[in-house]
């Protein structure tokens, strides 16, 4: 690696002759801007306004410009007699646990080695003091213009440096969070812990960049002057959760089946977790119902009764009084597929006994007709 800053660790009155190195590297692929018209080149070039001309790189210093727009020379040689400690130095703070460091203050990632044979004592003794005490070290340092924040960290045998913002460089999340009150059911949050549970852990070296390998593979195909045939992606899923329990299910028995568990098992979760949705949202919508159902006792049945009775008794009594209009089977019709056969074939018969008796009576009626009109 090549080194992008030297300079000193300041611990106490101890100084550690250090250099910089970048622990990150970009693997992005690059492009070029082109003009669409014929594939040339688009080129930024640095050229000085009053004389009209490119100047290069050497011939280039810094200026700071005032509100009016006077611009400032400002020189190296100004920077270096800045009258502060970390102009050259990282001037340690203090030492801290990790734990109180907000991620969201870290930035840029550097590894620190010893400049130099002398530089290797007073740094190992650095990095075995932060190893005992199983803490970060806090420090200032002036890099790139300004001075800025750093934590150092022990990774493996070196030391590692992490760009931290300021505090006051962190935005407060004012306005981000949902204006909504929304309340968080039980079930939903066990089906939650169920679903994270199922996802498990993950080694990250096991991650791949797929949209950086299908990008190269694009590329790759259109060196060789073949046409993509790869099918787009797919589209991203609908923002909107209609159903927040049952996109929780699916979500598990999903997560379930892709690490090749049992079937069996992933559709027992499911019928709890739903049996858990279905009295979360009888609770939800009727408030005044689950009240009941949760307050009211349970019937005890008289002793010496039976509690239910035979289905075939309550066949044979739906076929007695199905000449009524309201008999047992129809009363549990649309509930069954046997109630309504039961009903319709008691309409049925109640019609067909009825039609039987209709003659019967016009010839009663006639007798009794013709036995007056003889008398």
């Amino acid at each position: 690696m090549r080194s992008i800053w030297n300079g000193n660790i300041s611990f106490g009155l101890v100084s550690i002759p250090i250099k910089m190195y970048p622990a990150t590297e970009d693997h992005s692929v690059s492009f070029r801007q082109v003009h669409t018209k014929d594939g040339g080149r688009i080129r930024y070039r640095k050229v000085c306004e009053l004389e009209d001309k490119q100047v290069d790189a050497g011939d280039i210093g810094k200026a700071y410009e005032d509100a009016d727009g006077t611009l400032i020379p400002i020189t190296d040689d100004d920077l270096a007699h800045l009258p502060l400690p970390t102009t050259r130095a990282l001037e340690i703070q203090a030492f801290v646990l990790a734990a109180d460091i907000d991620p969201l203050q870290m930035g840029d990632a550097y590894y620190l080695g010893a400049n130099g044979a002398a530089a290797a004592k007073p740094y190992a003794l650095l990095r075995e003091a932060l190893k005992r005490s199983e803490k970060v070290a806090i420090a200032k340092y002036a890099h790139r213009g300004r001075e800025r924040l750093g934590m150092l960290r022990v990774v493996g045998d070196a030391i590692a440096l992490h760009r931290l913002l300021w505090p006051d460089e962190v935005r407060d999340p004012v306005g981000v969070a949902p204006k909504e009150q929304v309340t968080v059911r039980e079930a939903e949050l066990d089906l939650a812990d169920t679903l994270m549970e199922t996802l498990g852990e993950v080694d990250l070296h096991e991650l791949r960049d797929e949209y950086h390998e299908a990008l190269e593979e694009l590329v790759a195909a259109k060196m060789a002057g073949a046409t993509p045939t790869a099918e787009p992606g797919e589209a991203p899923a609908g923002a909107q959760v209609v159903d927040l329990m049952a996109a929780l299910r699916d979500s598990v028995r999903s997560a379930r089946q892709a690490r090749g568990e049992e079937a069996g098992e992933a559709a027992e979760e499911g019928e709890a977790a739903e049996a858990a949705g279905e009295e979360a949202r009888e609770a939800t919508v009727h408030p005044l119902r689950a009240r009941g159902k949760a307050a009211a006792p349970a019937k005890k049945a008289p002793a010496g009764r039976k509690t239910a009775a035979p289905a075939k008794k309550s066949a044979s009594k739906g076929a007695e009084k199905a000449g009524g209009a309201k008999t047992a089977a129809g009363k549990t019709a649309g509930k069954s597929a046997a109630g309504s056969a039961a009903g319709s074939a008691g309409k049925t018969t109640a019609k067909k006994a009825a039609a039987k008796k209709a003659p019967a009576k016009k010839q009663t009626a006639a007798k009794r007709a013709g036995g007056r009109s003889a008398s």
